[in-house]
């Protein structure tokens, strides 16, 4: 699931993510586990009112590698094709 980040067409961050979300942009969310909750859980709540899937990732580095940047990532989400 992670290794499509890095493939497809994403936005990465938790500012890009809910404007992309709001567009209806996005396909599907990833959410970095030990980003702090007051950043993630607002991402989480559009997500689940918008019928999105949610995938949470274990840290905020890994979410970041799989986006392909060199800095951890809160959120990030894979755009419709």
């Amino acid at each position: 699931m992670l290794s499509e980040l890095k493939n497809s067409p994403r936005v990465v961050g938790v500012k890009q993510l809910r404007k992309a979300v709001g567009r209806d942009e996005v396909r599907r969310v990833f959410l970095a586990e030990d980003a702090d909750p007051a950043v993630t859980e607002p991402i989480d709540a559009l997500a689940r009112d918008r019928a999105l899937p949610v995938t949470r990732v274990s840290t905020m580095k890994e979410l970041g590698l799989a986006c392909g940047i060199a800095v951890g990532a809160a959120a990030a989400g894979l755009l419709k094709s």
